[in-house]
């Protein structure tokens, strides 16, 4: 990283110099070895038994009725649970008070075994617990559930499809101005209809619970879990525990992209079956029921209406949405937010309409809102570039926001423009013919396509220990989740670099809830909240330690002034006189102590100079005041490449650029990581990434890995990344803003104006499989 523009809170302990280098994962050997234990790998438990759920084959109904004789013949059979006889739950979420009770920590307000009601396709309506995997898995196969269906909703679709607004206009944003009134009677206007297929995360790792009963008031869960401490409360209040009565341990996480933010019922189910046997219990979903057990991503329409001068000045925006959720909630994407703030224009107005259908609740997918609203606002920028006859990236120069439209507040700060620059001279954007359908290889059609990103910074605040011992070596700690994206490797880059350590010198310790209580791993929210933890209980450990040093006779810094002290490399020195002090080892010997110990709380909204005040008076006051002035969002700009057949209506991408601007980067190697990955995935969505769910039945058709299709090695292209340096001092103690979402922010549209550019047809349905391509290309341009 450029050291000139290195935050200056970072100076004292710049010396091992770990933050902002590649440094490979520090978990990298434990798993490539196996070493690493995923939460379905904890078989130590004595008498684990195993459960699987027996799930229902219509989307609505009565079940009247089990036939178990055969299911019970089985060996090892423990138990046979249904609605009829498994316990249940203290605090169910079936009622709006009772999920009000448990918190955001549960996404669904509905727990299957709880009632003869069958709500949608797959829904668990038994669980059956045996010695053995597969004598469990025999049993269920084995059980006949008698049912007395009913005709399902499928979707929004759907005629009978019951429409509703949420209350309080969840969803929709905030309006201003006249957009009405300035759309009709804007020299430009452009209006279209944008539909996003349902979508599921399909996480390496599937779901997974491991529940054990230590005491008749001590529970034990090994999950995977996004947010530990989320879950925690989640269960304690579902269960009547104090949360200190319930701990939770992820280690490791094989990916989740928001679909483990939250509890689901198979976790709950899990530790009530547990309680039932008497035993630990173990159930892991299946990958079908992945379909139909941790949410999805909402199938929805969003109509864009935008007016503009004939230059190409934005003057409204109307956005309405339509999707589908469940019979009792009202989750919905906030499509509408990204679509108010990204671009100056004075005139904004959303609408949101949800439609209940027989399916299980949607939830948080990766930058939920942002990726299917910047499709249609990265889509019709396009249009109105085209219409005003100017170049994609001039139209979003020409809108740019210099205050937050939304709040008019400033941005804390904000790299757009140079992510554009940078990101056009990397991909070569000069050479663009500005003509559609102009540019050819061979018979294909040859299009390039580039959007905007951007995602809020959300609040969030959590904790963390450092330990530094006497013999030179540190242990960091905050019960995070990795989500495979680094959180192990970062953190201990942070420790190391406060500690003025080496990395080798470092542990940091995460997923457990007996360690400091930190945000959930989500949301883009981790990376600024836990080094900040960590960075300023390291400070506060030197805090200590400066201390001791001021009041030993023995020390070169006796009665020195605390605030003349600084710690350079692990040595306590004045400031004034550099070569006056000592290490903080001998320091540490000398007083007799084998260990200090730093706490600390970072969060967002509370820049270095506020963070470190509030560390300095023991206050929990940091950043209220920054949080409140700015607005805080990352930002970015991608550029595609795609090769169109246009016999077969095949998209390839065959080049692509992405340029961000997300705060400090704390490793440029794992961050580079994050935004391939969030790319491809938005590549996915733009190409082939589409969950099926028949209009009839409300069941899903492809719910595999051999039918939901998503991108492999051959669908990607090598792909370059960039970060722009960027210094924010008010978003928190470490200056990091987070990528994990804006990486996929515009993907989508990225990929589409893309295809545009190289047919001169605007498809606005995702995913653009070839039969849309050929469907268009039979059109007049």
């Amino acid at each position: 990283m450029n050291t000139e523009t290195e935050p200056a809170f970072f100076e004292t302990n710049a010396a091992p110099g770990v933050v902002g280098q590649p440094l490979s994962r520090v978990d990298g050997r434990a798993k490539v070895t196996g070493q690493a234990k995923y939460s379905a790998e904890y078989n130590h438990l004595p008498g684990l038994a195993h459960a699987v759920f027996k799930t229902s084959d219509v989307a609505k109904g009565r079940i009247t009725g089990f036939d178990a004789s055969a299911a019970q013949r089985v060996p090892g059979v423990l138990a046979i649970l249904t609605h009829q006889n498994l316990p249940q739950p203290a605090v169910s979420p079936n009622t709006p008070e009772g999920k009000k009770t448990i918190g955001m920590g549960v996404q669904m307000g509905f727990l299957p075994l709880t009632s003869d009601q069958i709500h949608y396709a797959a829904q668990p309506v038994a669980m059956v617990v045996a010695d053995t995997l597969e004598h469990a898995q025999h049993a269920a196969a084995l059980l006949r559930v008698q049912v007395a269906p009913e005709a399902p909703t499928a979707s929004y679709q759907d005629a009978k499809a019951q429409r509703f607004d949420p209350s309080k206009g969840k969803g929709a944003g905030e309006g201003r101005g006249n957009a009405a009134a300035a759309f009709a009677s804007a020299p430009i206007q452009l209006s279209g209809t944008y539909t996003h297929a349902l979508n599921h995360h399909n996480p390496m790792e599937p779901g997974a619970t491991t529940a054990h009963w230590e005491a008749p008031d001590r529970l034990l869960v090994y999950d995977t879990a996004q947010g530990m401490a989320w879950m925690q409360k989640s269960l304690s209040k579902m269960l009547g525990l104090p949360a200190d009565q319930v701990r939770v341990i992820t280690k490791y996480l094989g990916g989740g992209f928001g679909c483990k933010g939250s509890t689901w019922p198979h976790t709950i189910l899990t530790v009530l079956a547990a309680k039932a046997v008497g035993r630990p219990v173990k159930l892991a979903l299946t990958r079908p029921q992945m379909f139909t057990g941790m949410g999805h991503r909402e199938d929805q329409e969003q109509t864009l209406r935008l007016g503009a001068t004939k230059d190409g000045k934005l003057l409204a925006l109307l956005h309405e949405k339509t999707s589908t959720t469940s019979p009792w909630d009202d989750y919905a994407e906030t499509n509408a937010k990204i679509i108010g703030m990204l671009y100056q224009c004075p005139a904004f107005e959303a609408k949101l309409q949800l439609a209940r259908a027989n399916v299980m609740t949607s939830t948080y997918m990766r930058a939920p809102g942002e990726a299917p609203g910047s499709f249609a606002l990265e889509s019709a920028m396009d249009d109105l570039a085209y219409r005003v006859g100017v170049d994609p990236i001039q139209i979003r120069l020409l809108n740019h926001a210099d205050k937050d439209p939304s709040t008019g507040k400033p941005w804390s700060s904000k790299s757009l423009k140079q992510c554009y620059q940078r990101g056009a001279e990397l991909f070569g954007w000069s050479q663009r013919n500005a003509q559609n359908g102009q540019t050819r290889d061979g018979k294909l059609l040859v299009g390039w396509g580039m959007a905007t990103a951007s995602y809020p910074v959300h609040s969030g605040q959590g904790n963390a220990r450092v330990r530094l011992y006497a013999d030179g070596h540190a242990v960091a700690q905050a019960a995070a989740t990795d989500l495979g994206t680094g959180t192990y490797t970062v953190m201990t880059q942070v420790a190391a670099d406060a500690l003025g350590l080496t990395p080798d010198k470092v542990r940091f310790e995460l997923g457990d809830t007996v360690l400091p209580t930190t945000i959930i791993s989500g949301g883009s929210m981790a990376a600024g909240t836990v080094s900040s933890s960590v960075y300023l209980a390291a400070q506060d450990a030197w805090q200590k330690l400066i201390k001791v040093a001021v009041m030993d006779a023995k020390s070169p810094l006796f009665r020195a002034k605390p605030a003349d002290v600084e710690v350079v490399q692990g040595r306590l020195q004045l400031k004034a006189t550099p070569g006056k002090g000592e290490d903080f080892a001998a320091l540490m010997k000398r007083a007799g102590l084998d260990d200090v110990e730093g706490m600390a709380t970072g969060r967002y909204g509370a820049g270095y100079e506020s963070a470190q005040a509030a560390l300095n008076a023991k206050s929990d006051d940091a950043g209220k005041d920054d949080a409140g002035q700015h607005s805080m969002h990352s930002f970015g700009a991608h550029f595609c490449e795609v090769k169109v057949d246009p016999e077969l209506g095949t998209v390839r991408v065959t080049k692509w650029v992405s340029v961000i601007a997300g705060g400090r980067i704390l490793n440029p190697k794992t961050a580079r990581s994050q935004i391939m990955g969030g790319a491809i995935m938005g590549i996915g969505a733009a190409l082939m990434e589409q969950t099926v769910r028949d209009q009839n039945l409300a069941r899903y058709t492809n719910a595999s890995l051999a039918d939901y299709h998503i991108p492999v090695n051959a669908d990607v292209p090598d792909m370059t990344v960039e970060f722009i340096d960027e210094h924010d001092p008010y978003i928190n103690a470490m200056g990091v803003k987070g990528i994990g979402e804006v990486s996929i922010v515009g993907t989508a549209a990225a990929v589409g104006n893309a295809i545009f550019h190289a047919t001169g047809r605007r498809l606005r349905s995702l995913p653009i499989t070839p039969d849309k391509v050929l469907d268009a290309l039979r059109q007049p341009a």
